[in-house]
């Protein structure tokens, strides 16, 4: 029986941007055998441009990530050894830049055919399969909380969180003292082939609609897809373009 493998790609870009905040990285992707016996892992880290820093930030919290992945124990609780990860980025970044800096970062690792991902703040985490698109990831910012705290209090009107001027203001971030929460999969996600897997900064989840990510990752190789998430973000002309960092992995056999 064929096995599944996992090809990645990558684009970045500064948009209008003095400079570029955001970092990645994949590890183990040139290698078949490695990448089933450790797993696959991809970040994208996108630092905080009205904080301190933010590309320390961003490559501070990228270093450990991956230090701690090369550090894994595959035969332990892999999701827990990946949100314990993102704390002791976070603890790295808030000790290296005194609290005034900060990153978002979506963590993913493919171990076995299966999915974990951890992540703190406004990047995204996608997953297309066949023509249905699914964001994986919840957006730590002050609408989700508030939309959180109405539906505790028994209140469903979702209108006072869109229409609140702090609506995108992130409620918890890597470099945060008080980071309490940090979204992610409690047990794997079984991948099928063709899945595509899309993991970004705001500068690509926050400008495409669903129906532009679903075109985009319709692309036949990820280079492609990778490509079209370029074009597809520098066609929207936006005036404050946010830097963009886009990885893109196809399951295939």
């Amino acid at each position: 029986m064929p096995q599944q493998s996992y090809h990645i790609a990558s684009v970045q870009g500064i948009g209008t941007r003095a400079r570029q905040e955001d970092s990645f990285a994949y590890v183990n992707d040139h290698n078949v055998k490695v990448s089933k016996e450790k797993g696959l892992l991809f970040v994208v880290c996108d630092g905080m441009g009205g904080m301190r820093d933010g590309k320390v930030a961003s490559e501070t919290a990228i270093t450990y990530i991956v230090k701690n992945f090369e550090n894994m124990n595959v035969s332990k609780n892999i999701a827990a050894q990946l949100k314990q990860s993102v704390y002791e980025s976070s603890a790295e970044v808030e000790k290296l830049l005194e609290g005034q800096g900060g990153s978002t970062a979506v963590t993913c690792m493919i171990y076995d055919d299966g999915l974990y991902y951890a992540s703190v703040g406004d990047s995204f985490l996608f997953l297309k399969r066949g023509e249905d698109l699914f964001q994986l990831n919840t957006e730590h910012n002050l609408r989700n909380q508030m939309y959180d705290e109405a539906i505790m209090d028994g209140e469903l009107d979702p209108e006072p969180a869109r229409v609140h001027p702090d609506t995108a203001a992130l409620t918890q971030f890597l470099g945060y003292a008080g980071l309490s929460e940090i979204d992610g999969s409690v047990r794997p996600m079984k991948l099928h082939e063709g899945d595509v897997l899309l993991a970004c900064s705001d500068g690509v989840g926050g400008v495409l609609s669903e129906e532009e990510i679903k075109a985009v990752l319709s692309y036949p190789q990820p280079e492609m897809m990778c490509a079209a998430i370029e074009r597809s973000v520098l066609a929207h002309k936006k005036k404050n373009q946010d830097n963009y960092t886009a990885i893109v992995v196809k399951c295939v056999v």
